[in-house]
């Protein structure tokens, strides 16, 4: 009986997008075990790579580019429409954080994924998709919001500064001019479930992967506290913390539902059909930590292959966390150090899945 195996990674942030990785954990199960079947379904739960999921799965999907304005330039964003209508827009894509860098936590932005928004409405969407994970701002989704018509003002009429500092002035929203959202709305796939604001908020947990250091951090959560008495939404509905408050906002003044981007995703690509009588599902990303239960990719993973009963395997860059009954493999302890691992991803990707290629029942003959 031919085994067959599951290969459905995330990307590793700033190394490899998940094709490539899965492409690498491919070849190394080839290495070993030729006469074993990969599978291989790249994944991405709203973040880096949504696009690219996409883009395998829908072959209706045609690629659109827009210019937006980052601090260190002008850069062209990727979308997709589909043949229904929908446009799918990745905030990575647009202002993610390898694009802003940590420069200046305070003062990042949403307004790029506001201007990609605004051209998919230009063009007739009918419904559109925001794959909301990476961002660098933590602005409540303002500066998004901004582009697409809303005036945030202080108490004498002035606009507010960008950035997530700015809405300690903030006073007023006015929606007078917002442009309407697509007649089937906006759906916001979320890689995790924070409230807006507080010790599990936006500012607290992610800001410091954003740049900003404690003092910062409080001063921002105090902003996003603002943002919430101004814009008047409930600022602990599940993802009203992603992407810096962007799903708060696109929520509160658009409409915007939320739904699990690691589900969304892997319903499209169609990997829990693929799952039932596998061999091993193999799922993987740059660091695997207690984060990665909580909405991300590989946690939804390990959750479809329990629910079959396969057995099932995590590859990472390093890893923090892990699970009794998945084999976890880190790729910094294989290579010896976590630069290595990072300058050499795909050749040690092929080494981790050789080592579980070796594990499999059978001789390989």
């Amino acid at each position: 009986m031919t085994l067959r195996v599951v290969l459905a990674p995330d990307s590793f942030k700033s190394t490899l997008t998940a094709a490539k990785a899965a492409e690498a954990m491919a070849e190394g199960f080839r290495r070993v075990r030729p006469d074993v079947v990969t599978e291989r379904l790249p994944q991405a739960d709203g973040g880096e790579g949504t696009l690219d999921t996409v883009l395998a799965a829908r072959p209706d999907a045609s690629v659109h580019t827009t210019t937006v304005t980052l601090p260190k330039g002008p850069h062209t964003a990727r979308w997709l429409m589909l043949d229904d209508g929908t446009a799918i827009v990745e905030l990575a894509e647009c202002c993610g954080l390898p694009l802003v860098g940590t420069d200046d936590p305070s003062g990042a932005d949403s307004a790029p994924l506001g201007t990609v928004l605004r051209e998919a409405l230009r063009m007739s969407a009918r419904r559109i998709v925001v794959g909301l994970g990476g961002s660098a701002s933590t602005d409540g989704g303002s500066g998004c919001l901004r582009e697409l018509g809303l005036r945030t003002t202080g108490p004498h009429g002035d606009d507010v500064p960008p950035g997530g500092a700015g809405l300690l002035a903030v006073t007023r929203a006015d929606a007078a001019d917002l442009l309407d959202p697509p007649p089937d709305g906006v759906l916001l796939l979320c890689d995790v479930e924070a409230p807006l604001f507080g010790p599990r908020g936006a500012a607290a947990v992610f800001g410091p992967q954003k740049g900003a250091d404690p003092a910062l951090a409080r001063v921002l959560d105090g902003a996003l506290r603002r943002w919430a008495d101004v814009v008047g939404a409930d600022p602990d509905a599940p993802g009203a913390g992603a992407a810096g408050g962007i799903g708060y906002g696109l929520a509160a003044c658009w409409g915007a539902t939320m739904a699990s981007g690691a589900r969304h995703l892997s319903d499209l690509s169609g990997l829990p059909d693929r799952i039932p009588g596998a061999a091993l599902v193999v799922t993987g990303e740059g660091r695997h930590d207690e984060q990665s239960y909580t909405g991300k990719i590989t946690g939804h993973v390990l959750g479809l292959a329990q629910r079959h009963g396969v057995p099932a395997a995590v590859i990472a860059g390093t890893t923090t966390a892990g699970r009794p009954d998945v084999a976890t493999i880190s790729l910094a302890d294989l290579a010896g150090s976590e630069r290595e691992a990072m300058e050499h991803p795909e050749h040690h990707l092929r080494r981790a899945a050789g080592r579980l290629a070796a594990g499999l029942p059978g001789s390989g003959a």
